[in-house]
């Protein structure tokens, strides 16, 4: 086998995404063959070569492809320095060490992808390979037919000009507007900066599709693995992944908030405390919120996102706006790798 570079050694055995992995390597934490190595450049062949991050040894994992339906007040990261929930816990049932393909905000809802696989990762996060996401957008004052086209042709931003979007005007509602938004970049906190920009703040924001994968039928919290029809799809449409693979056994029931509130789930007040914010919502009258007809005016502020019917309510989550940092699991000091250490344990 031939050498390859030290990070897609580490993000293919699932220790981290590549970036996190070049973190890794730059601050003295992974051994080639018991020499530390902080050269980002170095090559390394992974049947030969001893490779560990801080003293575990570091060994290949079978890939695994989920989605998330990732609920509002949730960082999607895997670990968060403020102490806020994370999409970590949602995944204890995983056979395997994930991290998030891009991120969503704190206070943003819904798709969100999550994988071992560092080459899948960053073929779906490149900007060459344009993978739409598309969103449904509440935003504060009505958009004139002009405002839906600077969207739509590109809104200046303090880091350029974006790429032209797909802009679908959903309905008025109280002196606010519902979009339906695809976009192919994954600038941080794009669509609230484009918002901000053209004088339209936005006021909910959930993401409905990643590269044409959606979260139907998953509430707040919960997750399933990607099909391989699915991956067949997104391997033919955008290269990744590069092997196809049949889906794990599924666990006994996945996970559906990072935690477990004291509340009885079925009171809705347990789900509330991390939901909120997802595009699959019904009104408390039980009608669709979104995607009716357009028209101006109405009154009645509704302040949650609301859509397709069966769906249950959850809450609103919190309201800060910042995105956490770091990497996949064990991005951090003191990270918890599932790997063997030096006396052939498992860590």
């Amino acid at each position: 086998m031939a050498s390859v570079r030290l990070q897609k050694v580490l993000a293919h055995a699932g220790v981290s995404s590549r970036r996190a992995a070049e973190d890794l390597i730059a601050r003295g934490r992974v051994r080639v063959d018991g020499r530390v190595v902080t050269e980002l450049g170095t090559k390394v062949d992974p049947r030969l070569s001893r490779v560990e991050v801080d003293g575990q040894r570091v060994i290949a994992e079978s890939h695994v492809y989920i989605v998330l339906h990732k609920p509002r007040g949730v960082v999607s990261t895997m670990q968060d320095p403020e102490g806020r929930p994370s999409v970590r816990g949602l995944f204890t049932d995983v056979p395997a060490r994930v991290f998030p393909v891009g991120r969503l905000d704190y206070n943003t809802s819904g798709v969100l992808l999550v994988t071992n696989d560092g080459d899948f990762a960053e073929g779906l996060a490149h900007p060459r390979r344009a993978a739409p996401k598309k969103y449904v957008v509440k935003l504060n004052g009505e958009m004139r037919p002009e405002d839906l086209d600077t969207w739509r042709r590109g809104v200046a931003l303090e880091d350029g000009k974006t790429l032209p979007a797909k802009v679908k005007l959903l309905r008025y509602e109280g002196g606010k507007t519902w979009l339906e938004l695809t976009i192919t970049e994954g600038r941080n906190q794009q669509v609230r900066r484009m918002g901000e920009a053209t004088g339209f703040r936005v006021m909910r924001l959930a993401r409905l599709a990643f590269a044409g994968i959606t979260s139907e039928g998953l509430r707040p919290g919960e997750w399933r693995y990607l099909t391989a029809d699915e991956l067949t799809t997104l391997k033919k449409e955008h290269g990744v992944p590069k092997r196809v693979v049949s889906p794990p056994p599924p666990p006994v029931a996945g996970r559906r908030s990072p935690q477990k509130p004291a509340a009885d789930a079925r009171s809705g007040e347990a789900r509330s405390r991390y939901g909120g914010g997802a595009p699959a919502r019904l009104s408390p009258a039980g009608r669709h919120d979104w995607g009716n007809p357009i028209r101006r005016g109405s009154s009645g502020e509704r302040d949650e996102e609301q859509s397709s019917p069966g769906a249950r309510p959850a809450g609103r989550g919190g309201r800060t706006r910042t995105t956490g940092t770091g990497g996949g699991i064990g991005a951090h000091e003191g990270g918890n790798y599932r790997v063997r250490g030096r006396r052939g344990s498992t860590g």
